[in-house]
């Protein structure tokens, strides 16, 4: 989830090394804002058990067909790595009523400091990925409200199709989402997406906040978020479910995310 922000005014994005756009559309000019509070620093990995915890913040199944374990976790050479391997012989999962046969064990992780823009303030996250782009893998960077659904957003998402999608939900069918081919690479090395998310007072008071993504360096999209994001918490997690949204059967063989220099740096005043 790269450069993405969340925001509705006129203010500027900005890197930790490097100007990001503005998020006022893809013409924007290159821009640098003052330094803010990293939250979550690029070697967060090194410290897992400071900045993070395994599985969701609710358990270890969601709406796929991967039930998470803390053992399909690492962290070596701080880089995350997750990985989803053929199961069988588990129940099912079950969210929202639904029932989802789990066909993997898999990896997640979510981070401790939850995140609340408050008004005029944001965040930025940086991070590389390596994704599958696999029909049956569902890897995924997002952020989703503490209390209540929705909102969500998916600061990066991969459903299987090869493409990374962008979206955010407000209600269950409101939602705004970009999908662009996502430039598979062969070393997580060569993968570097930006994201930075803000908020500001909306012009036209349609939303709490606007986000637009960066990938490559490359402006990619933006939209709104219109309701309960302001002053509410959010959940960052780190995600390899699999089937689902992403399709199925998935692959017979085990597959891996794997992602590094996660950096979260705050704005709220």
């Amino acid at each position: 989830m790269r450069g993405f922000s969340l925001l509705a005014s006129a203010l500027p994005l900005a890197g930790v090394a490097t100007a990001y756009p503005r998020v006022d559309g893809p013409g924007a000019q290159f821009v640098s804002r003052a330094a803010g509070k990293t939250v979550i620093p690029k070697d967060s990995f090194g410290a897992f058990d400071t900045y993070w915890s395994h599985n969701y913040p609710w358990g270890t199944d969601h709406n796929g067909g991967a039930r998470m374990n803390p053992s399909k976790v690492s962290t070596a050479n701080d880089v995350l790595t997750l990985t989803a391997s053929p199961a069988s012989g588990e129940p099912p999962a079950t969210n929202g009523g639904t029932q989802y046969p789990v066909h993997y064990l898999s990896g997640t992780v979510f981070a401790k400091q939850q995140l609340t823009v408050k008004p005029g303030g944001g965040y930025d996250l940086e991070a590389d990925f390596k994704a599958p782009v696999a029909r049956g893998t569902w890897p995924a960077f997002w952020l989703t409200a503490v209390k209540g659904w929705p909102p969500e957003i998916n600061v990066a998402e991969w459903k299987g199709s090869g493409k990374i999608s962008f979206n955010t939900f407000n209600t269950s069918s409101q939602v705004a989402a970009h999908d662009v081919t996502y430039p598979s690479p062969d070393n997580i090395a060569d993968s570097k997406l930006q994201v930075a998310h803000h908020q500001g007072p909306d012009p036209n008071r349609l939303c709490d906040g606007r986000m637009g993504q960066v990938l490559h360096g490359r402006w990619r999209d933006h939209h709104s978020v219109w309701q309960n994001y302001v002053n509410s918490a959010f959940y960052l997690i780190i995600d390899l479910q699999m089937e689902g949204s992403s399709g199925s059967p998935g692959p017979s063989a085990g597959t891996t995310f794997q992602i590094r220099n996660v950096q979260v740096t705050g704005y709220n005043p």
